[in-house]
């Protein structure tokens, strides 16, 4: 797999050691692992926390991407990997969440984890073809009036957007149909062309063609309005339960000790209070986090309690 180093300008001299730009440059790098492809979202947050992350710490930092099995292939190996706080993973809920509670054969557990910091949390966007109706009822209305004809994109059946629109499409009390994908570019690209009634994505998948009059944005499923859009509406505001976003978060492997796992948590936390950081997250449609270990842990338990239910109803299961 192919590594790459991030923040290759020169780096001041870090703490009260003040260690030398030479000095860092031999220093052990710390390998942060994106269990997806170049590019989307979990990709753009590994980067720029790795950059920031490496001119925090005073030491290199890789991105080494390692996508695979809906993202069990990344996993895997930093659950295996040596527990000495130098390879973290950058996940998503769809790595900590979905895949325990959905895969009866997974190999790995969240417990092989140890939480570092959730880092953001990022909600979904219903981007509808121009001709479609505007207003979140106007569509349930046209919904309810052609059950199960509306079409939209996803990234299969247990992916967190499908999860995300049958949730929404439950809660409004309507019918749509799933077509599978194998990631947003072909989806973006049917639905150009007109082939896609909708999309269910996240961040600039959607903004950027709303912006562009591509399509429009119907609403979001996070807990607040986006603040680059802020005149489109949540589900939530017109059914209640209907949030619905993943997250990214740094975990390490389990028996990591407790000083490596505060080391890095702390600047996380740091890159995350930048200003620019946050505005660049939020542009991709992601709220900036930061937080410390036990509330990284405490917010993996409600996630899992919360969608438990929600997936068995569902009646969604993965050999």
């Amino acid at each position: 797999m192919r590594r790459t180093m991030l923040g290759r300008r020169p780096l001041l001299a870090l703490g009260a050691a003040g260690l030398a730009a030479p000095a860092l440059a031999q220093a052990r790098p710390i390998t942060l692992v994106v269990p997806f492809p170049p590019g989307g979202s979990t990709d753009f947050m590994g980067r720029l926390l790795a950059e920031r992350m490496q001119a925090s710490l005073g030491q290199p930092v890789l991105v080494e991407n390692r996508p695979g099995g809906a993202t069990v292939v990344g996993a895997e190996a930093v659950a295996r990997a040596a527990p000495d706080g130098f390879t973290a993973i950058v996940n998503s809920g769809t790595t900590l969440t979905l895949n325990p509670l959905l895969m009866r054969n997974l190999s790995y557990k969240l417990s092989d984890f140890a939480p570092v910091s959730l880092l953001s949390t990022l909600p979904f966007a219903f981007l509808v073809q121009n001709t479609l109706p505007a207003t979140i009822p106007e569509f349930v209305a046209l919904a309810k009036a052609r059950p199960g004809q509306l079409n939209y994109g996803t990234n299969g059946p247990s992916s967190f957007n499908n999860i995300a629109a049958v949730l929404v499409a439950d809660r409004l009390g309507i019918r749509m149909q799933d077509v599978t994908y194998r990631g947003d570019a072909q989806q973006l690209n049917d639905f150009l062309a007109g082939t896609l009634d909708l999309l269910v994505v996240g961040g600039a998948s959607a903004i950027q063609p709303h912006r562009n009059g591509q399509g429009r944005i119907l609403g979001w499923t996070g807990e607040r309005r986006m603040p680059v859009t802020p005149d489109i509406p949540t589900f939530l505001e017109f059914a209640s339960d209907t949030v619905a976003q993943t997250y990214f978060g740094l975990a390490v492997p389990a028996r990591t000790p407790r000083t490596a796992i505060d080391r890095l948590s702390q600047a996380a936390a740091t890159a995350l209070q930048d200003p620019g950081f946050r505005d660049r997250l939020l542009a991709e449609g992601q709220f900036a986090l930061g937080t410390g270990p036990e509330e990284y842990d405490a917010f993996l338990k409600a996630e899992a309690a919360r969608w438990a239910p929600v997936l068995k109803k569902m009646n969604l299961q993965i050999d």
